[in-house]
């Protein structure tokens, strides 16, 4: 069991650092690539990818029901929500897409609130997710006036969109579990994803228009190999492991490398403010951890 825990935490580590990353990366694709088969292409060839060293490795295809509910929580996180957020990266910076997408573990607590089986609320779990959302937000303030300005507001709710069907398809994964591991889970999911975008991109022209520059290229692999293919396994796993409202910490953490990023390759400012603000926002992931721990601790007390 120990074991199992380390693992989990290790990959809820490597998303915090992963994800964070990502911002950036389709950033760049998107100044060349069109968003859905740029989108639909990484999950496609990674889904693939993982198929080929699944399937030499001996692993049997899940059963039709286990396909059904892989594909349902794929859609709804990578097709859906990962594709909104390619998308919204067209008009607003990656740095703002994090800032957004730091709501998440609000309508991932919120939702599973609602479901009978699911984790209920405690006061030291939202004590933990307002200070996380609170530091994020101050990382920020500075781009509030820019909100509704164009397509600033398009691209905001894009990622919004993106934040509840991403939480929806987290949970429906987690309380309708398929029968088959994370890393079979996670290929059937890519490969259904990355066929939708694929096809609707198709669909609408981008053919065309899709090209390779060497930034591009770089984005565009980095996304499958680190992104794809390790990020999402890890997630997938972490998930299956630990509770939700922990996990979910990640998208707290993701902004922080996001802005180092920027930093680094952008030159973009580091203020006082930021530095404060990432102080405050492992606060909040120590307080929703502790509050995840007596939420665990109750749960087997009364067993």
């Amino acid at each position: 069991m120990e074991r199992e825990k380390f693992k989990a935490y290790l990959a809820w580590a490597t998303i915090c650092i992963v994800w964070g990353t990502t911002y950036l990366a389709i950033r760049i694709g998107v100044e060349d690539l069109p968003p859905m088969l740029f989108a639909g292409f990484r999950w496609l060839l990674a889904g693939l990818i993982f198929l080929s060293v699944m399937l030499l490795r001996g692993k049997k295809i899940p059963d039709k029901k286990s396909i059904i509910r892989l594909s349902i929580s794929g859609i709804l996180m990578l097709g859906i929500a990962n594709g909104f957020v390619v998308i919204a990266e067209q008009w607003i910076p990656s740095g703002l897409t994090a800032l957004i997408i730091t709501t998440m573990p609000f309508w991932m607590a919120g939702f599973e609130s609602l479901i009978p089986e699911g984790v209920k609320l405690n006061k030291t779990t939202l004590l933990g997710l307002f200070f996380g959302f609170g530091g994020t937000a101050l990382i920020f303030s500075n781009e509030i006036h820019h909100f509704a300005e164009g397509s600033y507001l398009i691209g905001i709710i894009l990622v919004f969109g993106a934040m509840i069907s991403w939480a929806l398809g987290s949970l429906y994964s987690k309380y309708r579990k398929a029968d088959t591991d994370p890393i079979t889970g996670s290929t059937i999911q890519m490969i259904v994803a990355g066929s939708v975008q694929t096809i609707i991109g198709l669909s609408i022209g981008e053919f065309e228009h899709f090209a390779f520059t060497t930034d591009s290229l770089i984005a565009f692999s980095y996304l499958v190999i680190v992104a794809s293919m390790a990020g999402f396994a890890a997630y997938m796993y972490a998930i299956n492991h630990l509770p939700l409202s922990f996990v979910t910490t990640y998208a707290y953490i993701n902004p922080i490398i996001a802005i180092f990023l920027g930093w680094l390759v952008l030159d973009e400012n580091i203020s006082t403010e930021m530095i404060f603000a990432a102080l405050i926002i492992f606060v909040g992931v120590g307080i929703v951890k502790r509050g995840s721990i007596k939420i665990n601790t109750l749960s087997e007390n009364k067993e």
